[in-house]
């Protein structure tokens, strides 16, 4: 190994934040392995690499014995004194391989597999990282764009990770050099690189975190949320405090905070209302704007229930290709079906 290479490791670290010992670690395993595909599965193989000096060393380890039993581990007093003129019988002796005694096939074997180490240990090291940050927000930068498959790629600490087009809001378009916020959804498998989303409902809940700071001390809660990404969302709230207004709070003066979380989301629209452990009242919250006349419970085991509009308010209730009605019943949990007050000749 010369300068060179560890030169590109420092770059490595520099660049992308993996720690050079850690990518070594990860070169010797990659050595040995590569080495006992021709010195055999039991060989005891030896790798010291040395940054400092830039000297590299491998060598086989063999016992000296009087009968080989196992030529991989063993070798004879006669053969142990070509390598050490010292050595006795129950020594281990030190067989110092050079680069080229790998054989050709090793040799290609052993830079494959250091290319393959590099690569987990810098994901691995992204993992790791990003654990700290799993249900969290972040600040991203996009740094390249794929058109053709829609996916772009994002700078987050210094580490660039794959924002999948599945996971971006449908309505926004990024561009390069654009600062966006991303929801860390999954961080827990070190051999896969974290998994972020703009459209995950955690992503809104962070934001209001962020903007409402009744929200971000528990003073106000976010029960649930009900997200169509780029079109509409529904979050529903309570307050632990009784002189907190928990919709209020999350809306702001003249809807100030609301609209932080609006812009953030592309102009998404967003839909506060009040939790209630009435199933009811929670149903007819949930389904605003719309007028309400009553919810009936149909099924209470199976959370069915049947709610009755005004006749003029049927299209609202549903909403556009269905949308109200849909998110109000991923919002509250139940199955909703919504009647117009003239379908019981009121």
């Amino acid at each position: 190994m010369n300068k060179e290479f560890f030169e590109a490791l420092a770059l490595l670290e520099k660049e992308k934040g993996v720690p050079m010992n850690y990518l070594l670690e990860k070169i010797k395993a990659a050595i040995v392995i590569a080495v006992k595909r021709d010195y055999g599965q039991n060989a005891n193989i030896i790798v010291d690499i040395d940054p400092e000096t830039a000297k590299f060393k491998v060598a086989i380890v063999k016992t000296v014995v009087e009968n080989v039993e196992n030529p991989e581990t063993e070798m004879t007093l006669d053969e142990a004194k070509t390598y050490s003129k010292r050595a006795v019988m129950g020594d281990n002796v030190e067989i110092k391989l050079e680069t080229k005694q790998f054989g050709r096939i090793a040799a290609q074997t052993a830079k494959q597999v250091i290319r393959q180490g590099i690569k987990e240990a810098e994901r691995e090291h992204i993992s790791m990282k990003f654990r700290a940050k799993e249900h969290e927000l972040v600040t991203a930068e996009v740094t390249r764009t794929d058109i053709r498959h829609g996916n772009v790629i994002v700078k987050i600490d210094n580490s660039e990770i794959l924002l999948p087009k599945s996971e971006q809001v449908p309505t926004e378009k990024l561009e390069d050099g654009d600062i966006i916020k991303v929801y860390v959804v999954d961080a827990s498998d070190p051999t896969r690189e974290p998994k972020i989303s703009r459209t995950h409902p955690g992503l809104v809940k962070r934001l209001f975190e962020l903007e409402v700071p009744e929200v971000y001390d528990g003073t106000v809660e976010i029960k649930s949320i009900a997200r169509e990404p780029g079109s509409r969302t529904k979050i529903a709230v309570m307050s632990h405090d009784e002189n907190v207004d928990a919709v209020g709070a999350c809306i702001g003066h003249r809807g100030s905070r609301v609209e932080v979380v609006v812009s953030e989301l592309n102009d998404e629209k967003i839909d506060v209302v009040k939790y209630s452990d009435d199933p009811a009242e929670f149903i007819k919250a949930a389904l605003s704007p719309s007028e309400i006349i009553r919810v009936d419970i149909v099924d209470e085991e199976n959370r069915a229930c049947r709610v009755v509009v005004p006749d003029d308010q049927l299209s609202l209730a549903i909403g556009n290709k269905g949308q109200n009605a849909r998110l109000a019943a991923k919002l509250t949990g139940w199955k909703i079906d919504i009647k117009p007050l003239s379908a019981f000749g009121e």
